[in-house]
């Protein structure tokens, strides 16, 4: 069973592979607001292609308001450099590699493949914002490759967040 991740407490360690070869590690964080961490369900997802091509369209506004951005799946590095290639992610840091203890650590669901072109179990998505200190700021969890929340509704409520110096919400599991 995954566990709950709690905003307004700190999460766990994150650290896994990306394709740019620097990889990822949470703790070592550049962010100046917060860092995005975006988890996809693998390639075989066409859902998933179309939320992070989206994702990549806006890197820009990210960056302006101080947040990095990093997507990761379950895939291995070979999928994972082929959806960054095939879907045309451009600056996107993509990670891969991430492991059912990690995902299940950040309270993803998991799902076992129905078809060949899921080669094993995947985590399903997740968003989440986390904070500088390592403190989660927000998160939306998905149990189905569809459940996905809306860039731009993001941005707009982050904008609003931070003009006000919003807490984090839903601090009560």
């Amino acid at each position: 069973m995954p566990q709950t991740l709690v905003p307004g407490q700190p999460v766990p360690d994150l650290v896994f592979s990306t394709l740019d070869g620097n990889g990822f590690d949470l703790s070592k964080s550049n962010a100046g607001y917060l860092t995005l961490i975006e988890v996809y369900r693998g390639l075989h997802c066409p859902r998933c292609h179309r939320h992070l091509l989206a994702l990549a369209g806006l890197l820009p506004r990210f960056a302006d308001r101080g947040i990095e951005v990093v997507a990761v799946s379950t895939d291995p590095e070979d999928r994972a450099r082929a959806a960054h290639e095939k879907w045309g992610l451009g600056q996107l840091n993509l990670g891969f590699g991430l492991t059912e203890d990690q995902a299940r650590r950040w309270g993803l669901f998991m799902s076992n493949p129905i078809t060949p072109n899921e080669p094993r179990p995947f985590a399903e998505p997740g968003t989440f914002f986390v904070r500088p200190d390592g403190v989660l700021f927000a998160a939306s969890l998905g149990t189905t490759p569809f459940a996905r929340s809306h860039w731009p509704d993001w941005l707009e409520g982050l904008d609003a967040a931070k003009a006000r110096n919003y807490p984090p919400r839903g601090d009560r599991p």
